[in-house]
């Protein structure tokens, strides 16, 4: 089952991307990012709510809740260098890079968690690093012009604007 979540999880986050890319294009990222959180907030908060899970905060230990605070601010600094490059970069080469933290993942489990790793786990981390590389590293497709697909205008644009007359 936990597959399942993981990968509507992936399907998810690059709906983000995407979505998000696109929503920056007029809006400088760190106000996008903060709009996003507000929105996150909510959702986060109200999943609590629906769950009923407001007196298990009482039962959150001070070790956990450092750890959830530190795992909380490095995911908005995450975030906001994520937002920031894709303000710089497109989403399809951007993306790829920064989802590197699988394979950071893979490592710092490893060290912290004292997961075992497998062989197999290890040529994943080491195929999806190179694929990530590859693709962050691949030459830029040339931008079409606005309104033009294959060098030609858009359906449904006219090639000669007409005058009005005067």
């Amino acid at each position: 089952m936990w597959i399942v979540f993981a990968l509507l999880a992936a399907l998810s986050a690059a709906a983000v991307v995407t979505l998000s890319k696109a929503g920056i294009k007029n809006v400088p990222p760190s106000l996008a990012f903060a709009i996003q959180s507000v929105l996150i907030i909510v959702v986060a908060w109200s999943a609590v709510a629906w769950q009923k899970l407001w007196p298990e905060i009482e039962h959150i230990d001070r070790k956990s809740w450092g750890f959830l605070l530190a795992a909380g601010v490095l995911t908005a600094i995450s975030s906001l260098l994520s937002f920031r490059a894709l303000s710089l970069g497109d989403a399809s080469r951007v993306s790829p890079l920064t989802n590197v933290a699988l394979v950071f993942s893979v490592a710092l489990a490893a060290v912290f968690l004292k997961e075992k790793l497998t062989w197999q786990v290890l040529s994943g981390a080491v195929l999806m690093a190179g694929g990530a590389l590859l693709i962050a590293t691949a030459k830029p497709a040339k931008k079409l012009e606005d309104g033009k697909k294959n060098g030609r205008p858009a359906t449904g644009t006219t090639i000669y604007q007409a005058k009005p007359k005067a």
